[in-house]
C-alpha cells in the first residue's frame, strides 16, 4: 500500500470565497494563483456559466506542508455540529497562564475577522486550556 501524499479539508458552505479568505487569514494560508490564460479569479468566474460562478474557492499552505483547504458551495445550510473540526493549534508547548494568554489573544484576533468565541475552557486536572470558536459561517473550529 502506497503512503497518502497529500490531504485536503472540504468544507460545504453558502460563500465559498469569503469562507476561504477567512481561514487564509486564521492560518497564514495564500489563495493559488487563477489558471493559465486568467489574470484573476474573477477572470475565471466570468468564464464560467452562470450556476457554476461562485461555486467554489481554495486556500493553501505557502509553505505546502498543511493540507489545502476547498470551500464547496451547498443549497443547504449548515444543520448541526460539525462531525469534523480543525484544532488551530495556537497554544502548542504552552501551559497554564501562558497558553489560556496565547489562546485569547488568537481568539481577540478572529473575533475582528468575524469568528464567534463560543466557549472558553480553562485548564483542569485533566485537560490544558482550549477554545471553541465558529468561523464566519458557524463552522466549529478550536483554538488548542
Amino acid at each position: 500500500m502506497s503512503p497518502v501524499k497529500q490531504v485536503q479539508v472540504t468544507f460545504g458552505c453558502a460563500e465559498p470565497e469569503r469562507v476561504a479568505r477567512f481561514w487564509c487569514e486564521v492560518l497564514g494560508y495564500v489563495v493559488p494563483s487563477p489558471p493559465e490564460g486568467f489574470a484573476t479569479w474573477d477572470d475565471v468566474n466570468r468564464s464560467l456559466p452562470p450556476e457554476d460562478r461562485d461555486a467554489w474557492f481554495a486556500c493553501s499552505d505557502p509553505s505546502g506542508v498543511g493540507p489545502r483547504l476547498y470551500f464547496q458551495r451547498v443549497p443547504e445550510g449548515k444543520a448541526g455540529k460539525n462531525r469534523v473540526h480543525l484544532d488551530v493549534r495556537v497554544g502548542a508547548g504552552l501551559a497554564g497562564e501562558e497558553r489560556l494568554a496565547a489562546l485569547q489573544a488568537e481568539c481577540t484576533r478572529l473575533v475582528a475577522l468575524g469568528a464567534v468565541c463560543e466557549r472558553v475552557m480553562p485548564a483542569d486536572e485533566e485537560n490544558e486550556s482550549c477554545i471553541t470558536m465558529l468561523d464566519v459561517e458557524g463552522n466549529e473550529f478550536c483554538l488548542d
